[in-house]
């Protein structure tokens, strides 16, 4: 390739295909576009800063600087991509046009934010990347009464750990239940619990509505007519992919940027990658599908062969206090085969054939989680989930 692969982000999904790339022996020209230093961290960790008193670059493993060194790739560090010319196979970056052979949008994601009315509404925080952490890990050190806006995943972690390191926490959440997506409510019940039991406030079906500033804080107004008042707001009420590049060429977007098996966007020699990318119907914000995605696009860059296969894959809940993990999938149909004990929730999923499609297990019961995975496995072999 005369000209080079120009990558459009520098995420984890970005960096684990430039690995990959260099792995399988490729000298190939990449070129690195990205809004901020392009340090390399890992995303996960976020959920644990609180209890670790870490700052951002705690987090860093290697600066943007030293993994364009040691990988052999250019750098575009604080650089916003304008525009791309499809047909000219180029980017607009600062006003600078670069050609590329490929181009691959691994733009990731944004953390949503609900519209919302008040005074201080611009004082909510959002803590999807090492920049956002950065830019509030002083101003959230500071605070005691810190309010979360979604109890989902990722709000829910972050929620434990702020609370372990001695904050105050409440959770407000739209849904019957915590985590509704990963799990069935008899898991998280006795989740919740727990919450309770290290000091959360959880207020589900519910939401926020307004924010205005207060003599002693924020004054958080809530659909059911409840007001709180807080130091800190987090917002963890999902991401949003960033598609906004690909819809500007045309490209077929739904929830996020569609891509066959081969990662291909349906604009010719553009890809996408990562939390941006829709696999099969669904953006998939983890990390097992992210590296096996990237296998595949280098592969197929390098060969032009490369499929990607999603497997069942294993989601593992970073809470402490109540361990947690799932696999492969289940949803509102699926018959469970559910034990309760001292040792937590062990649960299996069936579908209409009796056929195990996914599980649950929680507190000392995640000891099963590999046996019940290759089971999984076992079962659907053949097959490929989520």
């Amino acid at each position: 390739m005369t000209d080079p692969l120009i990558i459009i982000g520098s995420g984890f999904a970005a960096y684990q295909l430039v690995k990959t790339l260099r792995r399988k022996n490729s000298d190939i020209a990449i070129q690195v576009f990205t809004t901020d230093n392009g340090d390399e961290y890992n995303k996960p960790d976020l959920s644990h800063v609180f209890s670790r008193r870490q700052t951002a670059d705690d987090l860093i493993s290697m600066t943007g600087e030293a993994f364009a060194s040691h990988y052999q790739v250019e750098l575009f560090a604080n650089t916003r991509v304008e525009a791309i010319d499809a047909e000219a196979h180029s980017i607009i970056a600062n006003g600078t046009s670069y050609r590329y052979s490929k181009l691959v949008l691994a733009t990731g994601a944004n953390a949503f934010v609900p519209k919302l009315k008040g005074n201080a509404v611009d004082k909510v925080i959002t803590l999807n990347s090492l920049k956002e952490y950065r830019e509030s890990q002083q101003h959230i050190a500071g605070s005691q009464r810190i309010l979360i806006m979604g109890g989902g995943l990722i709000g829910v972690e972050l929620a434990m750990d702020l609370a372990s390191s001695g904050k105050q926490v409440r959770i407000v959440e739209p849904g019957e239940q915590l985590m509704a997506s990963v799990m069935p409510e008899f898991v998280s019940t006795p989740l919740e619990k727990q919450l309770r039991n290290d000091g959360l406030h959880i207020d589900s079906r519910n939401y926020v509505t307004a924010i205005n500033d207060a003599d002693d804080g924020l004054a958080v107004s809530t659909n059911n007519g409840i007001e709180y008042r807080a130091d800190c707001i987090i917002s963890a009420a999902g991401l949003l992919p960033n598609t906004a590049l690909a819809k500007q060429i045309g490209a077929n977007v739904n929830h996020g940027i569609v891509v066959d098996s081969q990662l291909r966007t349906s604009i010719k020699d553009i890809y996408a990658l990562g939390d941006c990318a829709e696999i099969n119907g669904k953006v998939m914000a983890f990390l097992q599908p992210i590296i096996l995605s990237a296998n595949a696009l280098a592969s197929h860059l390098l060969t032009g062969a490369g499929e990607l296969k999603v497997p069942a894959m294993m989601i593992k809940v970073k809470t402490p206090n109540y361990p947690v993990q799932s696999g492969g999938q289940f949803n509102a149909e699926s018959k469970w085969q559910v034990t309760f004990s001292d040792q937590g929730v062990l649960a299996k999923a069936y579908n209409r054939e009796q056929q195990l499609t996914g599980f649950v297990v929680t507190k000392e019961n995640v000891s099963q989680a590999f046996p019940l995975f290759r089971e999984l496995q076992t079962a659907n072999s053949g097959t490929s989930e989520r």
